[in-house]
């Protein structure tokens, strides 16, 4: 049954090197709007770059994010590995910008820190050095979170999530932010075939996929994987009706409007964990 919920806005903010935790992190968030979201009456809205920005030149690319979907989120979480980022013409990282303009503005933010192991051959060393100076700050400025391993941090995310909405959002009241909203929407009902290209997309760190006629046959490439056996023409029309079918249920949308590259909706995401995503 429909009800009124008070939204939370949720920016994921973090570099490419920990795509697995930002999946981490928003199979945890609809994990806790099923369980508490009628009794709380609250929603968590997980948001992401990669999934509510527009296309925009008005200026840099940074500050375009942050207008369009930074200012009006609730809480960051930022997430780090061995990369603090890339230089946005204003800050070191893309990643240390939205912290510190969030933070700016008064809001809350949750900051975690990988220790998995790593090969150093695969570190950029620069970027290493770089991220480390700016964890000694957050440890200077507040209190952060380390873990060293997966598990761990969907243990500690899991938990302390729950705290912070407790803590910080449990007195709301449903006003501006309302919406309402019904759990669970009804699956899509798709084939084996797309289950599979949703789950290999979604577990792809740009959540795109590629599909270009080349020499040879047609390239499906996502997750770093060639899906299609090239030059087969059954196996190349099979994984382009469940190409067809994840736009039919705008779990997928197409980029540029050629039918080249695709890229996950926020919708896909969340079907891709319903169906068990890593």
């Amino acid at each position: 049954m429909p009800y009124n919920a008070t939204v939370l806005r949720i920016m994921i903010a973090s570099p490419s090197d920990v795509a697995k935790e930002r999946n981490i992190i928003r199979n945890i968030i609809y994990e806790w709007n099923t369980i508490n979201s009628i009794d709380r009456k609250i929603v968590l809205d997980p948001v992401g770059w990669e999934t509510h920005a527009h296309p925009d030149m008005s200026g840099r690319a940074q500050s375009i994010i942050n207008k369009q979907i930074l200012k009006d989120c609730d809480l960051l979480v930022a997430v780090f590995w061995t990369r603090l980022g890339t230089p946005t013409g204003k800050f070191i990282s893309g990643t240390v910008e939205e912290i510190e303009e969030h933070l700016k503005s008064g809001k809350q933010a949750m900051i975690y820190f990988s220790r998995a192991p790593v090969y150093l051959e695969s570190v950029d060393q620069d970027q290493y050095k770089a991220l480390c100076d700016f964890r000694s700050l957050c440890q200077q400025k507040g209190l952060i979170e380390t873990y060293e391993s997966l598990e761990e941090f969907q243990h500690k995310f899991s938990r302390q999530i729950s705290q912070k909405i407790i803590q910080n959002y449990s007195s709301l009241e449903s006003t501006n932010n309302t919406l309402e909203v019904s759990f669970a929407p009804e699956l899509p009902r798709l084939s084996d075939l797309g289950k599979d290209l949703l789950i290999e997309v979604a577990s792809d760190s740009n959540g795109e996929l590629i599909c270009l006629p080349v020499m040879g046959g047609l390239m499906i490439e996502t997750n770093n994987k060639q899906l299609a056996d090239m030059g087969n023409a059954r196996s190349e029309a099979s994984w382009k009706s469940a190409i067809s079918e994840l736009i039919k249920y705008e779990l997928m949308e197409s980029l540029g409007g050629k039918g080249e590259v695709y890229r996950l909706t926020e919708k896909g995401y969340q079907v891709a964990d319903h169906l068990g995503a890593p």
